[in-house]
């Protein structure tokens, strides 16, 4: 009778091998997951206190800027605005008066009666849209009394995008600059206030004063240039009645 060695177990197709394998590499990847997520609530657990100490500053933080808009900023806004009343009135009148319009400027920059000017807006309510407004007012207030210093500084920390205010301001200083005879300071901000914003009012005005400062300087072309785009950009403003005078000087 034929015998046969017994041959060891062979799985029946290498399909079986590879599933072994993916079994076997498939608990690996459970097994370390395992092991990352114990590491990680190990961590959460030994460092809870920081978590929830940060969670708690930076709510603290956002509900504090919402309360302090809300209930501290918006008040404080509306206080300044009420406040820079006053004192405008004074200014307003100013611009009218003639004959006591140094005592009204006076009047806008340190108030009276118990109420503020200018510059006691610009210390109390600081941050505030009127404090800001308030430097506008005080600079072009020293502009008017000629303590020229003064309104450089006012005019120089008002910060606006407004087309009107924003430009006037650098004006303001270009003028108190030309009343110093420091005119190539005077040229440079006339040439910021008419850049600022264009628009009929005080791109002209502007165009015309550092036209005039450059011809002084004995810069004609640069003169020439600015009057030139008054008479073709705004002939209409009051700066282009007699421009054909002044380009006619800036070309000799």
């Amino acid at each position: 009778m034929a015998t046969y060695k017994k041959r060891g177990f062979k799985p029946k197709n290498k399909v079986e091998e590879v599933r072994i394998d993916e079994d076997s590499t498939t608990a690996e990847v459970f097994s370390t997951l395992d092991e990352s997520a114990s590491k990680t609530e190990a961590w959460v657990r030994k460092n809870q206190s920081y978590i929830l100490g940060a969670i708690g500053i930076v709510a603290v933080g956002v509900l504090a800027f919402l309360g302090y808009n809300e209930f501290i900023q918006k008040p404080k806004e509306a206080s300044a605005a009420n406040e820079l009343f006053y004192p405008q009135q004074y200014f307003d009148q100013a611009l009218t008066n003639e004959t006591e319009r140094d005592s009204l400027f006076g009047l806008a920059l340190n108030g009276a009666q118990g109420k503020y000017g200018f510059l006691d807006i610009m210390e109390e309510y600081k941050g505030t849209k009127a404090a800001n407004l308030a430097k506008y007012s005080a600079g072009m207030a020293y502009l008017n009394l000629q303590q020229y210093q003064d309104a450089i500084s006012y005019l120089e920390d008002f910060s606006s995008d407004d087309a009107i205010l924003g430009a006037m301001a650098k004006g303001g200083i270009g003028d108190a600059f030309a009343q110093l005879n420091q005119k190539e300071d005077a040229l440079e901000y006339y040439e910021k206030a008419f850049n600022h914003d264009a628009n009929d009012y005080t791109t002209p005005r502007f165009l015309y004063k550092a036209g005039v400062v450059a011809l002084n300087l004995g810069q004609k072309d640069k003169a020439l240039g600015y009057f030139e785009r008054i008479k073709n950009d705004f002939s209409s403003a009051q700066e282009a009645n007699n421009i054909d005078v002044v380009i006619g000087l800036s070309k000799n």
